[in-house]
C-alpha cells in the first residue's frame, strides 16, 4: 500500500479545545469503545463526515503527519474492505500539524479544504 503523509480526523471545536488544553485527544466514546482512535485519508474523509457526522456544523479537520505516529498507527480494513487508519495509542495535541473547518455547503454537506493530501 502507497501510504499517505497526512491522516485526518473530524472533531467538534468543543472536542478539540478540551484536547488541546489536554495536551492530547483519548478519542470519544466510539473510539474508547473500538480500542483505537479512527483516522481517514484524504480520499476517504468526505464519505466519513457523510456517514458519521451527516449535516452536522462546528466540525474541525484535524491533520496528523503518519510519521508523527509511529508504531501506534495500524492500516486496518474497514468499509469495504479500505485500509483505514487507527491509532493505538492518545493523539498528542503537538502532533496536529494542520486545523482547518469544516463549513456545510447550501444541501448541508460538508466542505472541505482543496489541497489535502
Amino acid at each position: 500500500m502507497n501510504q499517505p503523509k497526512m491522516i485526518y480526523r473530524l472533531l467538534s471545536a468543543d472536542e478539540w479545545r478540551r484536547a488541546a488544553a489536554a495536551g492530547s485527544f483519548v478519542g470519544t466514546e466510539h473510539d474508547v469503545r473500538d480500542g483505537f482512535i479512527h483516522f481517514s485519508t484524504a480520499a476517504q474523509v468526505a464519505e466519513t463526515a457523510a456517514r458519521h457526522y451527516a449535516k452536522r456544523p462546528g466540525l474541525l479537520l484535524l491533520g496528523v503527519r503518519v510519521e508523527a505516529l509511529g508504531a501506534a498507527l495500524r492500516w486496518e480494513p474497514s468499509r469495504g474492505g479500505a485500509l483505514f487508519p487507527h491509532l493505538y495509542a492518545a493523539l498528542p495535541a503537538r502532533a496536529v500539524t494542520r486545523l482547518d473547518p469544516v463549513d456545510l455547503d447550501e444541501n448541508g454537506d460538508h466542505v472541505f479544504p482543496g489541497d489535502l493530501e
